[in-house]
This record gives structure tokens, C-alpha cells and sequence, in this order.
């Protein structure tokens, strides 16, 4: 077999050439070791590409029911691992289409007629992370599904707000996890747009200029399932940059690049809530390590290596932008290079999903039921909340509401403060009396104000924290996913 298929890699070049590649380019060219996993899509696009070819009287019935037989074997000899790759057929391509001739003859060489291995190559990446973003979407909803079920077992969990990562005011736990959940559902919607400009064909453009045969690309977009929402086929429609584009590949990396920073603040919050000096939850052993020589020590290394990995795909991002900033049309050989830093982000970030919602929500057992989830320590949160006044703006607003204005109130609150500090005490253990040598209208029931639990049911506004919202906003998102 090998034989035969180096032969029709010598036919693949014209005999303008007068001496074979070097051994040395062959290795440097040679894409095939990373983008044979573009076969299914190679060979998915193929099959379109040939019905179409027949439909228009291009290549005869015959040849069309060869070929199907022949990617039909192709695609079993692949998927269980009998079909051998050779680095001298450089791509995926090429290893396809010469096994493809060995198998059917001359009807598997007209199968490259009115194509270009460029709008070839265009059309499998986008049929392949047409997929990939799909099963992406479905990762973002069961790590969305996970932090709700965490959400929904603590909505009356008290957790102290941070700014500067200082205390700033009390917030319900589940209403911080449904900042992520917020955050993962833009990360969607976004995944959601960019799959509509992955989703266009760019077979039939061609080396760059189009082709002489009477194509019928709408035909090849309907069977490929590149149409939009109303069931119109998506063609790019200017050959040049149908084979040349690959804005879509940066976009989309773009938009992982965002799902993976809104896991890094996750990652980051994790680790600090699991330390000691936090002791806010507890990560399943399972997502830990231990330490060589520290026998004490549980390592939050997920969250750790999650918030390394997403300068990884992040640095992908640059690589690719930069990889199309000074390319002239149409196609260059330096698109080769978009391959494996795509590969690698969708890698990435379906791994980094996939542990995420079993270490934040646990596993599924057959009855449904997650279990070994983050494990939450809610009287050390509350306690957390205790320490920095976070109640202090209560007392603002508090005094705003008997008549003071705000910045006169604000001051008032901070020389209350500071009287609370000089003596060791929350600003709820402060006597009634000396609350209201800061304001006279101060009255008794300013203590249910100061409590942490009175200052978040207080926030009984759309996007607030007070339970009764954070419930209303779990019911949206489970409604949302379905």
C-alpha cells in the first residue's frame, strides 16, 4: 500500500519539479501528524463535494457510488485504527485521496475536480469546530447546571462581599456562584455567534479564483448543514478570502480565551477560600494533591493548573492574530500554523469544563443525584463577614432614610467605625446610645439593620443579593438551560 500511495503523491505536483523534497522539508511541511483528526470532516466534506459532482454531471454515477464505497472504507480502516498515515503524503488530505485511488481507481482522482486542497482544508476546519463548539456548548451548561445545585443548597449562606479583597458588604453564597453562572451564559451566547460564522462554505472557491465546472455550492451547504436558522445555505461568497480566511478560527479562540479567564476567577477564589487562612470550603480529595515532604499539605493543583492554562490559550490568541497579521491574500502556507494552537484551545477548555462541573457539583449517580461536591463552611463565612464592618453602608443608608444626606451620613458612619474598632467590637455591639451620638434619630431598630442577615434580605431588588431574588434568579437559569 505504501508504494502506491508515495506514487500518487509524486502525481500530485506537476513535473515542473526536477528533483524530490528533502527529507528534511517533508518533516517541516508535513501537517499530517496533527490534522488527521480533521478525517471525519475531510472525509464528511468529500462525500458533498462528490454527490454534488454528480448531480451536475461532472463525474458519472459510477464514479460517485466508487467513491462512497471507498471513503465509506476509508472511514472504517480510520476509526479502528488499521488505515497507516504517511508523513510523505504531508496532510490529511492527501492520505485520503491516495488511499481513496488505490481503492477505486481513477474515480477516486476526479474527485479533485473543481476543488483546491485550500478551500478543502477551509471547509474541514470549520465542519470540525462546527462539532466542537456544539459539545462545548454542552459543557458550559452542566458546569452552569453544577454551580446552580450548588447555589441552590446555600442561597441563606452568608459569604462576605469582596472589593480589593476586602470585606465590603455580606452577600448570599449562592449569589456570588450566579456571578459565574452570569458569566458562563454570555460564554454561550458568544460561542452561540461565533458557531453562525464558522458555519459557511468555502468549497467550491477553489486555489483562490473560483473554478471553471458549474458548481452548485448551495447544494454542497444544504447537505453539509451550512445553512442558517431559516434553512438558507451560508456560502462565502468571495473566493479569495473563502480560502484565505481565518477570522473565524481567531474569534472563536477569542471566545474561549473569555471562558477560560472566567474560569481562572473561579480557580483563583477556590484556592483562596480552600486555604487556612480563609477556610471558606473544601475541595473533594480527588481534585487535590499532596506534598513530597509537607505530609499536611492538599494542594488545590485543578484550580491551580486551570488558572496556568488559561494563559496557555490566552497566548494562543496572540499566536493565532499574529499568524494573520501580515498575510497577503489569498492563501499562504503559513495557515498551517493555525491548526494546533486551535486544536489545543478546544482541547483545553473541553477538559478544563468537564472537571470543573464534577469538582464544583459533584458526580451523577443513576438516580440523578450529585454527590462529592465542594463541601462549604458556612459559620466560618459568616464569621469572615463579621470582621470588616460590612454592615456599615446599612448604617449609611440607615441614616439617609431619617434625613441625613448621604456624604454627611457616610461621614458619620466612619467616625462610627472608628469608634467600633478603638474598641474591639462590631458595629452591632455598639450601645444605642453611642450609635446616636452619630445621629439623634437613631433609634432601636437600627440592630436589625446592622445584623448581616437584615443587610441582605435589605437587597430585595432585581440583581440583588437578598434570598427571595437569588431564588427568583436560580428558577430563570434553571428555565434558560431546560
Amino acid at each position: 500500500m505504501a508504494s502506491n500511495q508515495l506514487d500518487q503523491k509524486s502525481k500530485a505536483w506537476s513535473a515542473l519539479f526536477s528533483e524530490p523534497m528533502s527529507d528534511l522539508v517533508k518533516r517541516y511541511t508535513s501537517s499530517v501528524a496533527f490534522d488527521q483528526r480533521l478525517w471525519q470532516a475531510d472525509i464528511e466534506g468529500s462525500l458533498a463535494h462528490a454527490d454534488m459532482l454528480s448531480a451536475q454531471g461532472i463525474i458519472s454515477a459510477q464514479d460517485l457510488q466508487d467513491i462512497q464505497r471507498g471513503l465509506n472504507q476509508i472511514s472504517q480502516d480510520i476509526a479502528v485504527g488499521k488505515f497507516e498515515w504517511l508523513l510523505d503524503l504531508e496532510d490529511v488530505h492527501l492520505n485520503i485521496e491516495a488511499r481513496l485511488t488505490q481503492l477505486v481507481g481513477d474515480a477516486g482522482k476526479r474527485l479533485h475536480t473543481g476543488r483546491s486542497r485550500n478551500d478543502q482544508v477551509a471547509t474541514d476546519v470549520r465542519l470540525w469546530l462546527r462539532g466542537e463548539i456544539d459539545v462545548l456548548q454542552g459543557l458550559l451548561t452542566n458546569l452552569q447546571r453544577a454551580l446552580l445545585d450548588v447555589a441552590e443548597r446555600h442561597i441563606d449562606v452568608i459569604l462576605p462581599g469582596f472589593t480589593h479583597l476586602q470585606v465590603a458588604q455580606p452577600v448570599s453564597f449562592a449569589h456570588h456562584l450566579l456571578a459565574y453562572v452570569e458569566m458562563l451564559s454570555r460564554d454561550a451566547e458568544r460561542m452561540a455567534d461565533v458557531r453562525k460564522r464558522v458555519n459557511r462554505l468555502p468549497l467550491g472557491s477553489a486555489a483562490l479564483a473560483g473554478t471553471t465546472y458549474p458548481l452548485d455550492r448551495a447544494r454542497v451547504a444544504r447537505t453539509l448543514g451550512m445553512v442558517d436558522e431559516h434553512g438558507e445555505p451560508q456560502i462565502c461568497q468571495n473566493s479569495l478570502d473563502a480560502v484565505s480566511d481565518r477570522d473565524f478560527a481567531i474569534e472563536f479562540t477569542a471566545a474561549a480565551s473569555l471562558v477560560m479567564v472566567h474560569i481562572s476567577r473561579l480557580s483563583e477564589e477556590l484556592i483562596l477560600w480552600m486555604s487556612q487562612n480563609f477556610g471558606f470550603i473544601k475541595i473533594a480529595d480527588r481534585f487535590t494533591t499532596g506534598s513530597s515532604i509537607m505530609p499536611q499539605k492538599k494542594n488545590p493543583d485543578v484550580p491551580e493548573l486551570a488558572r496556568g492554562k488559561t494563559g496557555r490559550v490566552v497566548g494562543h490568541l496572540m499566536a493565532l492574530i499574529t499568524l494573520m497579521k501580515g498575510q497577503p491574500l489569498a492563501y499562504n502556507k503559513d495557515n498551517q500554523e493555525d491548526k494546533e494552537p486551535l486544536f489545543d484551545t478546544v482541547d483545553t477548555l473541553k477538559d478544563t469544563l468537564r472537571i470543573f462541573a464534577e469538582m464544583v457539583g459533584g458526580q451523577l449517580d443513576a438516580q440523578g443525584q450529585r454527590s462529592g461536591s465542594l463541601t462549604v463552611n458556612p459559620q466560618t463565612m459568616e464569621q469572615a463577614a463579621l470582621k470588616g464592618y460590612a454592615t456599615a453602608t446599612d448604617l449609611a443608608d440607615y441614616m439617609v432614610k431619617k434625613g441625613l444626606p448621604f456624604r454627611d451620613a457616610h461621614e458619620a458612619v466612619a467616625h462610627a467605625v472608628k469608634t467600633a474598632q478603638a474598641q474591639g467590637v462590631d458595629l452591632s455591639e455598639l450601645p444605642l446610645s453611642t450609635l446616636q451620638t452619630f445621629h439623634p434619630q437613631i433609634e432601636a431598630d437600627v440592630f436589625n439593620v446592622l445584623s448581616l442577615r437584615g443587610s441582605l434580605n435589605a437587597r430585595n431588588t432585581l440583581g440583588g443579593t437578598a434570598p427571595a431574588q437569588v431564588a427568583a434568579q436560580i428558577a430563570q437559569h434553571r428555565n434558560r438551560l431546560g
